[in-house]
Order: C-alpha cells, then sequence, then structure tokens
C-alpha cells in the first residue's frame, strides 16, 4: 500500500471512529454493550462489498465460458472468499430500510439469515440492535455507506476492522481489553515463524489476529491461504469467540475456533482422528500472564506439560501458569514445528520450580530466539513482555544457541502513552533474525529496497514535468512561495526605514530569495542521484558504498534545506503579520488581503508536504543505515545493546535465564533523529516573540483603559 493510500485509510479510519464513537456518546450505552453491534455493522459492509466482488467475478467467468450458467450456491462464493449473502442481509437493503423505525428489527434479522446459510457464524453474530434508538442506528449504517467503502478493498475493510478492535481494546470494552494483541507483536511472531503452510494454532486465540496476520503474511507470498493452512483457535470467553470469527469472516477466512479452558481442555482433533498435540506446524499465541489458580490436581498428569510441573503452593494451585502455557506451545508442535508467543518479561528469569522447567526446555535445543519489548505495547497494560520463539527443525550447528534480542531501544511513539514497530522498524529487525539464521540474501534484498525506497521518495519530490505532467511538492511550494511574494512585494517596497521592525523586514527581504535556490539546487541532486548508477558494484560491500553514499550526500542536503526553507518562511509570514499589524496594509489598496490570506495558506500547507517528502526519504536512508552500520558484512555479528547468539552452556551459568538483556550488553542512547532541535527551538523563539507582542498590545490598552477611568 503506498504511503498517500496509507494515509487516506488512516483518514477513513480516524474519521469512522469519531462519527462512531459520538454516536455511542450520544446514547445510553457502554463501551461493552456498544462494541459488538458496530463491530457486526463493519462485517455488514465488507460482507457485502465481498459478495459483490464476487458475485461480479462469478458472471465474468460465466461469459468467458469458464463456468456454466447455472443457480449459484454457497461454494461458488467461498471458492473467491466470500459470503453468498441472502437478499435481506445486503447492505444495499439494510439501507433502504435505514430510516424505518424497524431498521433494529431488520439488522436481527440480517444476522439471522447469514448464520442460518453459514454454520460457522451460528449463534455468533450481534443481534442486540433492540438496545439501540434507531436514529442512532440510522446514522451508523450511513456511516459506513461513503462511495469510498462501498467500494472498499478486502485489505481495506480488514484494515478497518482490526482498528476498531484496537480502539475498543483501549476502552477496554471486552475483558480490559485482553482479546486483543497489539499489530506489530503479532506481526513480529508471524515474521520470525513464517506460517505458511500446515496447521496453526492458536490455543488463546482472542480475537483472532494471529490467523488474520497469518493470511497477510501468505497473501503477501501470492499464495491462496485457505488452500496452504488450517487455522486451530481455544478461546475461553464466549464475547471474544465471537469477536475472533467475525474477524476471520471478514477478512474471508475460516477456522476452527472452540470455546475451552486451554489449562484443562484440549478440544481439537485433526480430520484424522489425531489430537491436535505434537502436530501443529506453528503455533502463536498472547496467554493471559501470571495467572494463579489453575488446580495442580487437574493437570499435574497432562501429557501437554513434559517437563513437569513449575510449582505447587499450599492451597493445591499451581503458583504462576506462564510454564503451563510455554510448556504447551513447546509440546503440540510437530518435530520441525515453530512456535511464537508473547509472555510476561518475569518469565524468562522466573526461580525455583519454574528455572527447572526452564532448564529442561533449553536442553531441548529448541529455544530459538527470545526478544525483549519495553512497555506501553499494549494498550491497557504499561508491562514491558518478552517474545519467545521455538523451532524444533533448528539447524544441527545452531541447536546449541539462542539468539537474544534486545528490542527495547526500538520503538514508535503513537501516543505519548502508547508505543509500536513501524514496518521498516519489523523489518529490520527481523532481518537479524534472517542474519542469525544464515539467510543473507534476505537482508542484502532489504538494504537495497531501504535504498530504493530512498531513492524512489527522492523522485517523488521533483520529477522533469515535461517526462511526468504533475507538479511535485518543491515544485508546488515554490510556485506557492512566489505567489504570496508577488502578491507582497508592491506593498513592502513602501514600508519606512529606521522603524524597530527593521530587522524583521531585512530577515525577510534576505531570505526571499533562498528557496528557489535550494530548490534549484535540491532538482539538480535528485537528477544526478537518479542517473547514477545505483548497482554499478556486484558485490554487497561494493554496492552499499556507492548507492548509499550517494543517498547520503543528497539526506544531509536535504536536512539543511529543510531549514532553510523553514526559516524563510517564518520570515516571509512575520513580514505579513507586521505589514498588516503595524503598517496598516489591510487599508492599502496594493494589499490584496483576501488573495495574500489564501496565498500564505497554501505555502504552510506545500511547505509542510515538501518537508514530509523530503523526510520520507531521510526515513528509509536511516533503515539502510541502521543496517549497515550494524552488519556491514552482511553476515550475523554479536552487536553491543542489541543482539547476542549465546551459547547453551552460559545459559547455565546464568541460572538458565532467557533475559535478553542479561547477555546482550547495553546500547549507547539514541539520538532521535526525527526530533528537529533547531525547528523546535525556532517555533518556541517565535511563539514567545508572538506572546510578547500580545503583552505589549494588552498594556498598551490597560493603560489606555485606566488613564480614561482616573480622567
Amino acid at each position: 500500500m503506498s504511503s498517500s493510500a496509507l494515509n487516506h485509510l488512516n483518514q477513513i479510519e480516524a474519521s469512522l471512529w469519531e462519527a462512531a464513537d459520538q454516536l455511542r456518546a450520544n446514547s445510553k450505552l457502554t463501551s461493552s454493550e456498544y462494541c459488538m453491534p458496530v463491530l457486526g455493522v463493519i462485517f455488514l459492509r465488507q460482507a457485502s462489498n465481498r459478495f459483490d466482488a464476487a458475485l461480479a467475478a462469478i458472471q465474468a467467468d460465466q461469459d468467458a465460458g469458464r463456468m456454466p450458467r447455472r443457480p449459484l450456491k454457497q461454494a461458488d462464493f467461498k471458492r473467491r472468499r466470500a459470503l453468498m449473502l441472502p437478499p435481506q442481509a445486503h447492505y444495499t437493503h439494510l439501507m433502504t430500510v435505514a430510516s424505518s423505525p424497524s431498521i433494529g428489527k431488520a439488522l436481527v434479522g440480517a444476522m439471522n439469515a447469514i448464520e442460518a446459510e453459514f454454520e460457522p457464524l451460528l449463534n455468533q453474530l450481534p443481534k442486540e440492535y433492540d438496545q439501540f434508538d434507531a436514529r442512532l442506528l440510522e446514522d451508523l449504517l450511513r456511516a459506513f455507506d461513503t462511495e469510498a467503502l462501498r467500494n472498499a478493498s478486502g485489505d481495506m475493510f480488514g484494515r478497518i476492522y482490526e482498528y476498531f478492535l484496537m480502539k475498543f481494546a483501549m476502552q477496554g470494552a471486552q475483558d480490559n481489553g485482553e482479546f486483543f494483541t497489539p499489530p506489530s507483536l503479532v506481526q513480529m511472531i508471524v515474521n520470525f515463524i513464517e506460517p505458511d503452510h500446515g496447521v496453526v494454532a492458536d490455543l488463546a486465540c482472542g480475537s483472532g489476529g494471529m490467523f488474520v496476520q497469518s493470511s497477510h503474511f501468505i497473501e503477501h507470498e501470492n499464495l491462496d491461504t485457505m488452500k496452504r493452512v488450517t487455522f486451530y483457535g481455544q478461546e475461553k470467553t464466549p464475547s471474544t469467540i465471537r469477536l475472533a470469527k467475525m474477524n476471520l469472516a471478514v477478512h474471508g477466512l475460516e477456522g476452527d475456533i472452540r470455546g475451552a479452558n486451554t489449562f484443562y481442555e484440549d478440544e481439537h482433533r485433526l480430520p484424522d482422528g489425531r489430537p491436535l498435540w505434537g502436530h501443529c506446524d506453528f503455533m502463536m499465541a498472547n496467554p493471559p500472564f501470571n495467572v494463579d489458580m489453575v488446580d495442580a490436581t487437574r493437570v499435574q498428569d497432562d501429557r501437554r506439560l513434559p517437563f513437569g510441573l513449575p510449582g505447587v503452593n499450599k492451597a493445591g494451585r499451581v503458583g504462576n501458569a506462564n510454564y503451563l502455557w510455554i510448556s504447551y506451545f513447546h509440546s503440540y508442535l510437530s518435530p520441525t514445528g515453530r512456535a511464537g508467543f508473547v509472555m510476561s518479561s518475569q518469565a524468562s528469569s522466573a526461580g525455583h520450580g519454574e528455572a527447572e522447567v526452564r532448564r529442561k526446555l533449553v536442553e531441548t535445543g529448541d529455544v530459538d530466539v527470545m526478544v525483549a519489548i519495553r512497555p506501553n505495547f499494549f494498550y491497557t497494560r504499561t508491562v514491558p513482555c518478552e517474545l519467545w520463539f521455538y523451532d524444533r527443525g533448528k539447524l544441527a550447528e545452531r541447536k546449541g544457541t539462542v539468539l537474544m534480542l534486545d528490542a527495547r531501544q526500538v520503538f514508535r511513539k503513537l501516543t505519548r502513552k502508547i508505543y509500536d514497530f513501524s514496518p521498516e522498524q519489523l523489518a529490520d529487525l527481523t532481518a537479524v533474525v534472517w542474519l542469525y539464521r544464515g539467510q543473507q540474501e534476505r537482508f542484502e534484498a532489504l538494504v537495497a529496497q531501504h535504498i530504493g525506497n530512498a531513492v524512489k521518495a527522492a523522485q517523488a519530490c521533483w520529477i522533469d514535468e515535461e517526462a511526468v505532467p504533475t507538479r511535485q511538492p518543491l515544485e508546488e511550494f515554490g510556485d506557492a512561495y512566489r505567489e504570496l511574494r508577488d502578491l507582497m512585494d508592491p506593498f513592502v517596497r513602501t514600508l519606512p526605514k529606521g522603524t524597530e521592525h527593521d530587522a524583521i523586514i531585512s530577515d525577510a527581504l534576505n531570505a526571499a530569495t533562498h528557496p528557489f535556490d535550494g530548490i534549484e539546487q535540491m532538482r539538480r541532486m535528485i537528477t544526478e542521484l537518479l542517473g547514477a548508477e545505483l548497482n554499478a558494484e556486484s558485490s554487497f560491500a561494493g554496492s552499499v558504498e556507492f548507492n548509499f553514499n550517494t543517498l547520503q550526500g543528497f539526506v544531509d542536503r536535504a536536512k539543511e534545506f529543510g531549514v532553510e526553507l523553514d526559516d524563510a518562511v517564518r520570515a516571509t509570514l512575520r513580514l505579513v503579520d507586521l505589514a498588516e499589524k503595524h503598517f496598516g496594509a489591510r487599508d492599502a489598496e496594493t494589499w490584496p488581503t483576501r488573495e495574500i490570506g489564501r496565498a500564505r495558506k497554501a505555502v504552510e500547507a506545500a511547505r509542510e508536504q515538501a518537508i514530509d517528502h523530503l523526510k520520507q526519504v531521510r526515513h528509509f536512508q536511516r533503515h539502510a543505515a541502521w543496517l549497515i552500520e550494524r552488519f556491514p558484512e552482511a553476515r550475523y555479528c554479536d552487536v553491543q545493546g542489541l543482539c547476542r547468539a549465546v551459547m547453551q552452556a552460559e545459559i547455565e551459568a546464568a541460572d538458565w535465564s532467557l533475559t535478553p538483556g542479561r547477555y546482550v550488553g547495553v546500547a549507547a542512547i539514541a539520538e532521535d533523529e526525527e526530533f528537529d532541535f533547531v525547528r523546535a527551538m525556532t517555533d518556541i523563539h517565535d511563539e514567545v516573540a508572538a506572546l510578547d507582542e500580545q503583552a505589549a498590545v494588552l498594556a498598551a490598552r490597560i493603560r489606555s483603559a485606566a488613564s480614561a477611568l482616573f480622567a
């Protein structure tokens, strides 16, 4: 998905959530009561879109003679990842009755009709619409009936569904939000274990996010998910099972998800009757942490606990169930299976009986990677966590080694309280694992991709208008800035000299040509960058040196240019304010106030767009640099504060601890390259200057009022 498309989708998601949450605020419903009905409307919108797309494909196949003309059946739609919707469940029908007082009844009827036709969703869809005011339901339906959403693809609606799950999790709408694992952690698990075939299981599946991300991974390889894998899930909370089944359906997926308490129940069997235990190609999960009420007598002989119980307290309870989960995930794997799961950071160094279980686990040689994650990745909890990875098919040369990866210094701030990984950060961390596994070519391809993306971002800043007849950000800014200066200049030339405002006027006049000089220089550098033979060298080291150094010069100049551009715009806008506030420009015939106001907005918008494009170049260049600086030979090596391949003997000497920070050392504090200190200080200076001006005006008014009062 392109950055512009992603930004557009982010705007759609935010506006939909704002509309839906506003409706909740105006109702008497709590977040818990509102969650399922809203997700049900999203499900209906997506199911209708998928039905329409599948029907169009069927008709095209019939017209081309690839499919006979006959009455259609559910299998025809299922083959195309869609439900064969009953007419009364289609969104277009619901919109025809949206303004009716009986719209709640119509929605319940739609859900019942779908369940009757699609057995996996039986008794799973929301039917609480009788609690809603009819007008509120109409507004909710209309919010999801825009032109953009009527034509939205499956991927787009899947993202919207996941976005709403995230927002409800942040509100704690279901079980304190524990049904939802942050997407970046799920994506890391998928990236590391690569679940692209066979049996994929999640024994604490929540809303099914692990399965959905697995399908994205498979489809990214241009494969058909449902032909490649079979999903099995267990979840103990009925409302969360409903979320999971809807989540799979909204993505056109199916899975065998059953209600069960995994501590005591093993519900699944393979089609040939064998138990799921011991036959999973991939295990993925985010189980509840630190559960302390598991009955030891009920689990002490469980075959799924090959390393024994971690410890039993005086009440006959397993003191902490973390190591039950840790054991389950290993025992369910096939002889070549992989597992990835989220776990409390306390577990990797826990003592007593837990340490004994951990010893036996490490001695199998199947622990593959341990990843430390900083706090604030979860929406309803601030605690840090760790990701554990098993690989029972690990190559012999790595059997006695565990990769310790400390990712606590790698993060992106979503909000002041919530962090995640950007797609590029996830890719970079995954590349470390590739090198550890000897997959050098994948690492090299990622570095080349970062460099290529940086060059494309530079190209997007300025393209020869004769070749591509569209104006690009630097040209847009140049035109907007020139127009504003041309509108200002007739009046500015008449400004008097020798006043206390001379410095502001001088700064603005001196800066007038700077952007044009910089734009021309950037254009030349972009032309040189695109004209360079970026793959001139055959070796990775030679190619990196040539490509990366060529790019580095552009990035360094682009950062300087961004500062120059900001300075010129600020100086010009200060001059506009000065002319209007102190020299009566608004009353002058040579000052077209409305046009200048419009041009000013255009300059500010064009400046932001141009700087954002230049930052994109820096963004990808920095990710290439992050990998190159740490692994200059494109081969795995231990990196202080980031990663270390630890032998089993060293783990034994450290009380069998699997805490990454204990082994990798401390990284130097990284400078936040996104923070522009010069720009921040300039903004503060400008704000203080503006406040000083306002203070002077107010002080004058106070003096005038006081004089009038006592005259």
